[in-house]
């Protein structure tokens, strides 16, 4: 009887993100039962399946850590504590089905046995079909004794549930998986999630969640009480504990800006670096226990002694809370900007309030996404297609940058190993004068239309300098764009 898989979990047992096997669900090559994949239809989709079969999802992987600014590390297997756990479950369960077996075949045996002396007691007119009851049973038997060995899909799976746990968040059935010495919390992050939290540390408690099904272990200390209540039905704090099976949680997430709180924190300068000659790269790191909150596509005021605050758009994921990265045009931010380009040490501090703006990405969107960025703008771009990445969306992504030469496209290297790496991503870079705004603006929207007959059905994200988003918005908007596809933000 096949066996039934979640989307993720059958995504990682192929090799494949999980974006791939939507596309085969979209295209009613595979067939989705509740979420899950027989897994028959998944081997006759990928039939050359093997254990070290993990090339794409690997290639996709290290391009996303690499884009997350994130070193990029060899996965680690669970703490001690888990893996054991973990191997207890699969044992218990091995042995649990082996005495069910064991069962099975006994009244098996004893069936046959009980019919041979029906027969022999038994008129000779109602012998011959005790007889044939006799051999179907005996046939049958042997073909359970024959059936050949678990296919690679079961043994990869079997191992999978030993590495990592697979978590399913109840009301919005968004899902990921826990990996190597990750909390719940930091796994769901890593996954693009928003769920709710404060403080990260296991003081504040905003991670409560309850768990529905599976089991979890403490594996962070942490100084919020949970009261008798709480523990009674189930609650633990995400940011102090793992999964050791399979769970089914029960936890908030964010939905919009509204539901995440103004934040204030100082964060170290980590690095600041030049992406071109006008444009540098500000990397911000937050103290462990104080991680900056926020959505793709928002932006926060920084601010240094001496040199004012100015506002910045965000341009790393949410998924990685504490490094934010900013990229500061020379000209842009007053004073604040000033001081980046002038040099600024690792011994500094800046201070970071936000976030602020609610950029509206549809985070459950069904439609292709185009993500249509002006000059500086790539950098809040590059945020939305990131998270984008860390939560495997099926949809087909376009990125048109234009900018001008000859430095405008300063990270085109990223937006083409993003194209190399994922197959339903296209990266399309125009080249603009930077003299006339709203004449480059309208023209630019004229091209994309002119390349892209499709765009109206596109949900459309626009960033960049507010005197090329307002003539672009207009001039897409009388193309025939709706209102609900399109957002553009000015930074």
């Amino acid at each position: 009887m096949p066996q039934l898989l979640a989307l993720s979990r059958a995504a990682r047992l192929v090799g494949v993100p999980r974006a791939a096997l939507q596309k085969l669900i979209q295209d009613g090559s595979l067939h989705s039962y509740e979420g899950m994949i027989s897994t028959d239809e998944l081997l006759q989709a990928y039939p050359e399946i093997k254990l070290e079969d993990a090339g794409m999802l690997e290639k996709t992987t290290q391009i996303k850590q690499e884009a997350f600014g994130r070193r990029v590390r060899d996965r680690l297997l669970p703490p001690k504590e888990v893996l054991a756990e973990r191997l207890f479950e699969q044992s218990r369960e091995l042995a649990d089905v082996k005495t069910h077996l064991k069962r099975y075949h006994s009244l098996v045996i004893g069936m046959q046995e009980h019919l041979q002396e029906l027969s022999r007691q038994a008129p000779e007119e109602e012998r011959e079909t005790l007889a044939r009851l006799d051999d179907w049973v005996e046939q049958r038997l042997q073909t359970v004794l024959d059936t050949q060995a678990p296919s690679a899909l079961a043994v990869m799976d079997d191992m999978l549930r030993v590495m990592s746990a697979h978590v399913t968040i109840q009301p919005s059935r968004h899902d990921f998986f826990v990996e190597g010495a990750d909390t719940l919390l930091e796994a769901a992050l890593k996954s693009g999630l928003a769920l709710n939290y404060g403080c990260s540390s296991g003081n504040c408690g905003l991670c409560k969640a309850r768990v529905v099904d599976g089991q979890v272990l403490k594996t962070k200390h942490h100084d919020y009480v949970l009261s008798e209540a709480e523990k009674q039905q189930g609650y633990c704090l995400m940011c102090s504990y793992t999964a050791v099976s399979d769970l089914t949680l029960e936890a908030l997430e964010a939905n919009s800006a509204s539901d995440i709180p103004s934040q204030e924190l100082v964060a170290r300068v980590k690095a600041v670096s030049p992406l071109g000659p006008d444009m540098m790269l500000l990397h911000l790191q937050t103290p462990r226990s104080h991680r900056l909150r926020f959505l793709p596509g928002q932006t926060v005021t920084l601010g240094l002694p001496g040199a004012g605050s100015a506002e910045f758009p965000i341009t790393t994921c949410p998924c990685d809370d504490r490094n934010l990265q900013f990229h500061i045009e020379r000209g842009q931010g007053g004073a604040f900007g000033e001081k980046v380009f002038a040099g600024l040490s690792n011994t500094e501090s800046v201070s970071v309030y936000g976030p602020w703006e609610d950029y509206d990405y549809k985070e459950d969107g069904q439609h292709k996404m185009l993500f249509l960025a002006f000059g500086r703008g790539f950098g809040l771009i590059k945020s939305l297609i990131e998270h984008t990445m860390a939560r495997e969306s099926a949809n087909d992504m376009l990125l048109v940058w234009a900018a001008y030469p000859p430095n405008g496209h300063y990270m085109a290297n990223l937006c083409r190993a993003w194209t190399d790496a994922l197959d339903n991503f296209r990266f399309d870079p125009v080249t603009i004068a930077g003299q006339n705004p709203p004449q480059e603006a309208a023209w630019t929207v004229d091209k994309l239309l002119a390349d892209h007959p499709e765009t109206c059905s596109y949900d459309i994200y626009l960033a960049g300098p507010d005197l090329y988003v307002g003539p672009a918005a207009e001039k897409l908007k009388a193309a025939g764009v709706g209102d609900r596809q399109l957002v553009a933000l000015a930074v």
